[in-house]
Parts: structure tokens; sequence; C-alpha cells
């Protein structure tokens, strides 16, 4: 199951002081808009995500479709694939995909620890 590039999406409370402090460990703005409260910070191939704001708690995130630079790739499986797979091996998800569409699609599972899993496919 190939499930794109792996990022983990931060529930911050202060999107400025959190890009500060992850800054001083080397990462980079790399996507976002600080004034929406949203960033994508990358340190070579670790990409974090500050969320103000905008999700309840910390999310692993998969995005099918890209490399990890935000570049589409010629050939990945789709998110309703993905979310065919997972469904047919007993996986309860909390939000799904509308497998009736094409392109962008989103879907969230939650592990046996309580952790939210985002797959987030933009192509």
């Amino acid at each position: 199951m190939k499930l794109g590039t792996f990022s983990i999406s931060l529930a911050v409370k202060d999107i400025e002081a959190s890009k500060t402090f992850y800054e001083k460990f080397g990462f980079e703005v790399f996507g976002g808009d600080a004034s929406q409260n949203w960033l994508i910070l990358k340190n070579g191939d670790h990409i974090i995500g500050l969320f103000q704001g905008m999700i309840e708690k910390n999310t692993l995130t998969f995005n099918p479709g890209w490399d990890g630079n935000a570049n589409t790739l010629e050939s990945f499986t789709d998110i309703r694939e993905l979310q065919h797979q997972l469904k047919s091996q007993g996986v309860e998800l909390m939000t799904e995909a509308d497998e009736t569409t094409t392109g962008p699609a989103s879907f969230i599972a939650v592990d046996p620890d309580g952790n939210s899993i985002l797959v987030d496919q933009h192509v």
C-alpha cells in the first residue's frame, strides 16, 4: 500500500511561536500562509504542518500522489483505492472519500490509541 508522502500535522496554539521554535531545529517554511493559520515546514525529507485552530489534535498525514516536495507523481494509488483496501481489512473510517468522484479527496481513520490519521489527496 503506497500512501504517498508523510508529514505530522501539529495543532498549535501560536503559529509564530511554533514556527520560530522549529526553525531552531533547521526547519524552513515550505508552504502555507501564516495569516491563514497554517504553515508547512521542511527539513530535508522531514515535513511538519503547523495548524492553529484548524485541527483538534496532532495528526499523522499522508498525501497520495505527491512526492516530498509536493510534486505530482506520475503513478500513485488513488485515495479511493486506499480507502477500499483499508475498509476491506476492517479499518473503521471516521470520514470517507466519495468513491463516485475523482481527484482531490480525503478520509480519516483513528488508531487504537486515538491518534488521527489523515489521508489527503490533492491531485
